[in-house]
């Protein structure tokens, strides 16, 4: 009996192995920045940089949130960790691009790791600015912000 539940589950561990192994090599393809290429990139043309991105979003927030007097010093919090996160991934990604070399599959994984770990210790800076500025807000500011969450749900910049 328990040789054969071993049997049973030796193959099931296989299969997720290889399916994890697979879905980081398709992700890690899937994005252009993270491909290796046999020779140097292209300049990406038209792309927004994050600063440009986070000035529009911004803009976009402050017009929809109705920030009250009583919020402003709140609000500025948010947005000054909003551009300095932004302006660290446009040197987290001009320092990509100059990286012309093909990577092999374990600098393409360390590579998606720092990326991964920038945009964790960018969250983790915005959040509490973030919760302070929601904890002040009215009911209504909160449906609206909630409205707007729902919305764009974490989704990914569109490249041009």
């Amino acid at each position: 009996m328990q040789q054969k539940m071993y049997q049973a589950e030796f193959p099931v561990k296989l299969v997720a192995a290889m399916a994890v192994l697979l879905s980081i090599i398709v992700l890690v393809s899937v994005n252009p920045s993270f491909a290796a290429a046999d020779t140097k990139q292209a300049p990406v043309v038209g792309r927004a940089s994050a600063v440009d991105h986070t000035e529009a979003r911004i803009k976009e927030l402050q017009g929809s949130l109705q920030i009250s007097k009583d919020q402003e010093k709140l609000w500025d919090n948010l947005t000054v960790v909003m551009r300095e996160n932004a302006k660290e991934m446009d040197v987290l990604a001009k320092d990509l691009r100059a990286n012309t070399k093909p990577l092999n599959a374990m600098e393409q994984m360390k590579l998606h790791n720092k990326i991964t770990e920038a945009r964790l210790g960018q969250q983790n800076k915005l959040i509490p600015v973030f919760e302070e500025l929601y904890a002040s807000m009215s009911d209504k500011q909160k449906k609206i912000t909630d409205t707007i969450f729902e919305k764009r749900p974490m989704k990914k910049h569109k490249k041009a």
